[in-house]
């Protein structure tokens, strides 16, 4: 390889990133518009201001874009875990500030990436996203898991992992919803979730 060559590929490389990363965000703004079954490559090629042909330069398929789609959410989620869903959010607070300190990020996080719920927040996940996704959602309920623990002491396992599950299709409900309003409308739905969160958590505290 010439002089010149080893110049150029670090460019080469930054331009291909910076490629991945146009595509990556055009996927997740199609995903969130049309569903994971609705959205096709052109669409996401379209969307990316690219041609089909150079899409598939960087990903087979659309399973592919999605994987790495995923795997760019997870990595976001996880400084996410760390800072909200961690047991220390609900030392020393109520339970009403502690559901308020995490539900206003969450929401805020589902927002700033409109094509996550497409890929996370579904029952019916296409078997190629499944293996991708799946530890991403075991690491979130057990981080909500642990939060609840702390919020709700003493409930037995069995029940916590049914008050766990419920929270999250809760939030998995009104999420689009929130999306989709006004952004007064939102505030107000936002509100409304917490209060629903903690009028839960409160009664399977008392049923303990």
């Amino acid at each position: 390889m010439t002089d010149d060559a080893r110049q150029g590929e670090p460019r080469r490389q930054a331009r291909g990133q910076r490629r991945i990363e146009q595509i990556l965000h055009a996927s997740a703004t199609v995903f969130a518009e049309h569903g994971y079954e609705g959205a096709t490559t052109n669409a996401i090629a379209g969307a990316a201001g690219i041609s089909p042909g150079s899409l598939y330069q960087y990903f087979k398929n659309k399973d592919d874009i999605a994987r790495a789609l995923a795997d760019h959410y997870a990595e976001r989620l996880q400084a996410f875990r760390s800072e909200v869903l961690a047991t220390e959010s609900a030392a020393g607070v109520t339970l009403s500030a502690a559901v308020e300190r995490v539900v206003g990020p969450l929401v805020a996080f589902n927002l700033a990436h409109p094509g996550f719920k497409s890929l996370f927040a579904r029952t019916d996940m296409p078997a190629p996203l499944r293996a991708a996704v799946a530890p991403v959602q075991q690491a979130i309920h057990g981080r909500v898991a642990a939060l609840i623990g702390a919020l709700v002491p003493g409930l037995d396992p069995a029940v916590l992992s049914r008050t766990v599950t419920v929270v999250i299709q809760i939030v998995r409900g009104m999420i689009p919803l929130i999306a989709e309003a006004s952004p007064s409308e939102q505030a107000a739905m936002t509100a409304e979730l917490q209060t629903v969160l903690v009028s839960y958590l409160e009664t399977a505290g008392r049923a303990r």
